[in-house]
């Protein structure tokens, strides 16, 4: 088989703060294959966001730090390159969509201008042209009067218009992997799946391959191809999409699952919280971080961390309870 286009071994981020050293990212190992759609989940505090942030080395020093792991993109660790090999791929071989497109525009800039910078920047391509590539792209992620939408200001925008820009702004050169970051946050259901449908369209006509981060597991059961789940800063499960929708095997993904309505099943079924709060990231327990939290947590999950092991073709979990 070839070599995934993306492989993370080993990540570990850690970021100095007034309660103690927090790992945010806890020895996170995973692969995405070139054209493959994959989604990263977890409540909030999982470290989903940061590992996103550590692959295109956006964390902030300090009082954030990669401390260990590769991050081999097509062939090249990510982690050893200098600040103007990392620059050269960012925005460029891989783009990333962030939560809040409003702190993430330029307000003092048009819109426009902000998608054509990177086409000028990285493809040394004349700002007229980057422009008329600018209103190009606005067309494609169906804004209305692209032509016109082009010197619009980012407050002129709806909140779903503001994101197809971004969207559009990370397919200006044609990215081998695009990375969205909870895309959909602020937007309301409707326009949600409008965005979602798009983001999903457009990259695999430009054939590329896509990292979803989302807390949302409807928005996965629909989207993803894998889905790596989080925890504690840590892969507890990751598996393909509907393996992982059939058959869940860590406890915590179970519980994710039974805490989201359905409509294929008896409407009359209550839904199941996870008992607890998720875990202080700068003081977790010796073993298990869902240990504290699990139906089934047994004296070796209080003083042993499980590690990520096989259980099937594709399908990997971090427990010490057999199915």
């Amino acid at each position: 088989m070839a070599d995934p286009l993306l492989s993370v071994r080993g990540l570990t981020t850690r970021f100095r703060t007034e309660r103690g050293t927090v790992t945010a990212v806890d020895n996170v190992s995973f692969d995405v294959e070139a054209g493959e759609t994959v989604a990263i989940v977890g409540e909030s505090g999982s470290g989903k966001s940061v590992t996103a942030l550590s692959i295109l080395r956006l964390i902030p020093d300090p009082p954030g730090k990669i401390i260990a792991g590769e991050i081999v993109f097509d062939g090249v660790d990510l982690v050893k390159l200098d600040d103007a090999g990392i620059r050269a791929i960012r925005g460029n071989r891989i783009a990333m969509i962030f939560q809040e497109p409003m702190s993430s525009l330029n307000p003092s800039l048009t819109v426009g201008r902000q998608i054509a910078e990177p086409v000028n920047l990285h493809r040394k391509t004349p700002w007229a042209a980057a422009l008329e590539r600018a209103r190009e792209l606005l067309a494609l992620v169906r804004i209305p009067d692209a032509a016109t939408r082009v010197n619009a200001y980012p407050h002129q925008f709806s909140g779903g218009m503001r994101q197809r820009a971004m969207i559009a702004m990370s397919l200006a050169c044609e990215p081998q992997l695009i990375i969205a970051d909870e895309p959909t946050t602020a937007l309301d259901v409707t326009v949600q799946a409008q965005v979602l449908d798009l983001l999903q369209d457009l990259s695999k006509k430009a054939r590329s391959a896509l990292i979803l981060i989302t807390h949302d597991l409807g928005v996965v059961a629909r989207y993803a191809d894998r889905v790596i789940v989080m925890y504690g800063g840590r892969v507890v499960e990751s598996a393909p999409a509907a393996q992982l929708y059939a058959k869940p095997s860590h406890p915590y993904t179970r519980g994710l699952l039974a805490s989201i309505p359905r409509l294929d099943g008896d409407t009359n079924q209550r839904l199941v919280p996870i008992e607890g709060q998720p875990p202080n990231l700068a003081a977790l327990p010796p073993g298990c971080a869902f240990a504290p939290r699990c139906r089934h947590v047994q004296p070796q999950c209080l003083q042993e961390r499980p590690a990520l092991r096989e259980i099937g073709p594709r399908h990997q979990k971090a427990c010490f309870i057999d199915d």
